[in-house]
């Protein structure tokens, strides 16, 4: 060590990529859903409840970025969704364990459903995927047709004059 200089530290060229996605929630479902359903769970009725809470606990996934929202739930957590804010028309939602998480439902433009059940902060996230929606049919991303004035295939009355 006597006699050397101390290491520059290493500068790249190419700078940190930033996050291309920002999170806006990533994590599994609400924990007052797994201990509600777990206390429910000691009654005879209320143990087939206890087991899908303990399913959703242990492999249900959400992930809600700028861009999309992915989630991975099913058996072991092998079954994955991932759609994109210009994929859905629809977003309706209903309040649970008196509003401390509740379930959604979003509705795709091809009449698929994506349910999204004990989702903490629901009222964020719905508030959230709905600007995050408005902000992609501002942009015309989410309609897919091209703009109203312009003649081809995206305007049938265009092509029939």
């Amino acid at each position: 060590m006597t006699g050397q200089a101390p290491e520059a530290p290493s500068t790249s060229s190419t700078p940190p990529v930033p996050l291309a996605e920002p999170v806006f929630y990533e994590g599994g479902p609400a924990r007052g859903d797994l201990i509600f359903n777990l206390v429910f769970g000691l009654t005879l009725i209320g143990i087939p409840f206890a087991v899908g809470a303990i399913v959703r606990a242990l492999w249900l996934r959400y992930r809600i970025t700028s861009r999309r929202i992915s989630v991975s739930g099913g058996w072991l957590g092998r079954d994955r969704s991932q759609i994109s804010y210009s994929q859905i028309r629809e977003v309706r939602s209903v309040s649970r364990g008196f509003g401390f998480w509740g379930d959604m439902v979003l509705v795709l433009t091809d009449g698929a459903k994506l349910e999204m059940r004990s989702l903490p902060r629901f009222r964020e996230t719905e508030a959230y995927i709905l600007e995050r929606m408005a902000a992609r049919s501002s942009s015309g991303a989410a309609t897919g047709l091209p703009p109203a004035g312009s003649k081809g295939f995206g305007n049938p009355q265009a092509a029939s004059a």
